[in-house]
């Protein structure tokens, strides 16, 4: 692992009970698994957010696709679908 800082948070005593649970029962430090989850729960919610920001930016631009003609693509796919369902192919 390479430079590290220390940072103190709060849990619930019910979340560091589990905490040190499953440190013992994976033979890892509670700080290496509260990093490891921190370091997830962040690249993840990084993602979502700048997904946002591009969809915004698409839409500032006039990069949109009116609701009724996407509705009314999915609803073609469906029929199609379904008909093959019907055809048995």
């Amino acid at each position: 692992m390479g430079v590290s800082t220390t940072m103190t948070i709060r849990v619930t005593p019910d979340l560091k009970e589990k905490l040190g649970r499953l440190a013992q029962d994976t033979r890892r430090t509670k700080s290496f698994l509260a990093a490891e989850a921190l370091d997830a729960y962040v690249n993840r919610e990084l993602q979502i957010i700048e997904g946002i920001q591009r969809g915004l930016a698409d839409m500032a631009a006039g990069r949109v696709t009116p609701h009724e003609e996407v509705m009314a693509a999915a609803e073609r796919i469906i029929a199609e679908a379904r008909q093959k369902r019907v055809d048995g192919r």
